[in-house]
């Protein structure tokens, strides 16, 4: 289910997008799966206004996208937080979370025109229950 919000589609509807017309299904198979500690994010989508109602210009919107601090977390590689030695309370975060990282923590990358980062396990700075309002200063 993730996956289908992520790529901001109704799962119940399997309609073609995009101009390389694969299905949702076909597009969501194309995520990678992660291997070893690193965790896959997914940037969240940005307001394109602000609270007066005013329209942001697109620059602004992929600037806050790209030095956002809120990750959602779409898959774990399977040595995540399995040292635990450096993990003894266990995992920091699971699938599903939204979790705090660094600004410019990760790898970026872009699938069918969604932003993506891979990140370390250890990125993870903390986990929110509701990323609104949250911003970089």
């Amino acid at each position: 289910m993730a996956t289908e919000i992520l790529l901001a589609t109704n799962p119940d509807n399997p309609r073609i997008i995009g101009s390389t017309k694969k299905t949702v299904e076909e597009k969501a198979k194309q995520l990678p799966r992660m291997s070893g500690y690193h965790i896959l994010c997914a940037i969240p989508e940005m307001d394109d206004e602000y609270e007066s109602g005013l329209l942001k210009a697109e620059e602004t919107v992929r600037i806050e996208e790209t030095m956002t601090t809120v990750l959602f977390v779409v898959d774990m590689g399977p040595d995540c937080y399995a040292d635990k030695t450096r993990f003894p309370s266990g995992p920091w975060c699971k699938r599903g979370d939204f979790v705090l990282v660094r600004p410019h923590a990760g790898s970026r990358l872009v699938i069918h025109g969604k932003e993506f980062r891979i990140i370390n396990d250890d990125s993870i700075d903390g986990v929110v229950d509701d990323p609104r309002g949250i911003r970089r200063k």
